[in-house]
């Protein structure tokens, strides 16, 4: 079953949990060592790479910068920055990725991944946060706004990402905010206060896509703030899950791509190779189905632009989105310690 050997294989955390070629490690999200989205580099390499996995961005960063060893790995946007002041990565040499320039340029608009230096990130992967729920024990009518995480119809029956990110993405739009990069006092207080009451409800934090859909599919839960992934892996077991986009205050966008680890200890060649793979227009399709989040390249989006799963999961809607693209550091740090509290009761 997908489901249990992904949790499996994410209890791993930052060990070499999918050990095979011993020249690359790759530090990265459970779910994304599916070879078919980097097959190109098995193609030339007979082999995977080596996997290291973490449950969530600041974990991550985190083992990095304690001095655990990888030569990439995989943060999501809102990360970048954090990784280059402290020292940790390098530019990429965009002459050695032939695909660079299929790539769509809004997921470059940013001088934290560009700039006069060189490029910092390659962006690869992107999803949508949004409301995962039972069709059989959820009306429709409940998911139509947020505030369903605060019904008191829903006490313990809720689950919340683990994440400082996706849960200040939900209160913020559950309240009104649609932009984080410019959050004032009254917003961000307006925000926590709406996130203690959803914590009244939640039943567990999920810490990685395939426990949210665990929670789901064993009735401990009829609701989740969820990424694409979940859904996929609930759809595979023929779970009644729904997936709603646009509730009247909204839902969140969200990308992730590679960093290029500043004295790695594996091959740099196999690193250009791997992100070479990645950025193969089959990697559209191999991404989509494997986990259900749309390609950053043009030319891999083109091949799926007809799948279902696109217009289901990633097609626009008429409701707010909040994009979690790079905020302040300090804003970051602010939202962690709050939700820590928030966790922890106060």
């Amino acid at each position: 079953m997908r489901l249990m050997t992904t949790t499996f294989l994410a209890a791993g955390l930052a060990l070499p949990a999918f050990a095979a070629d011993p020249e690359l490690t790759v530090f990265d999200w459970a779910g994304f060592e599916e070879p078919e989205i980097f097959q190109g580099y098995i193609d030339k390499h007979g082999d995977s790479p080596t996997f290291a996995f973490y449950g969530d961005d600041d974990e991550a960063f985190q083992k990095l910068a304690s001095g655990f060893k990888a030569d990439v790995v995989h943060p999501c946007s809102q990360m970048v920055g954090k990784y280059r002041d402290a020292g940790l990565i390098e530019p990429w040499d965009v002459s050695r990725i032939p695909a660079f320039d299929t790539l769509d340029p809004k997921f470059l608009a940013s001088e934290v991944f560009k700039d006069d230096d060189g490029v910092w990130y390659i962006p690869t992967d992107w999803g949508a946060t949004a409301i995962a729920y039972n069709t059989e024990t959820v009306p429709q009518e409940d998911v139509s706004t947020l505030q369903v995480f605060v019904d008191p119809k829903y006490q313990g029956r809720t689950s919340l990402p683990d994440s400082s990110d996706d849960v200040w993405a939900l209160a913020y739009l559950a309240t009104g905010t649609t932009d984080w990069t410019a959050v004032t006092d009254e917003q961000f207080d307006a925000a926590a206060e709406w996130l203690r009451q959803a914590h009244q409800n939640v039943a567990a934090y999920w810490a990685d896509p395939s426990e949210q859909a665990q929670l789901m599919a064993s009735g401990a839960v009829d609701i989740a703030w969820s990424w694409n992934d979940g859904v996929v892996y609930l759809q595979e077991d023929n779970y009644p899950v729904g997936f709603e986009r646009a509730p009247k205050e909204g839902s969140s966008t969200f990308f992730c791509g590679f960093v290029n680890l500043k004295d790695a200890p594996g091959s740099e060649d196999k690193a250009y190779d791997f992100i070479n793979a990645w950025l193969e227009p089959s990697a559209g399709k191999a991404l989509l189905d494997a986990i259900g989040y749309g390609h950053t390249s043009t030319e891999a989006m083109a091949t799926v632009a007809d799948e279902q799963a696109v217009k289901d999961g990633l097609s626009e809607t008429n409701a707010p989105i909040l994009s979690q693209t790079p905020n302040s550091p300090e804003q970051r740090e602010r939202q962690l310690a709050e939700f820590e509290k928030i966790k922890a009761g106060f």
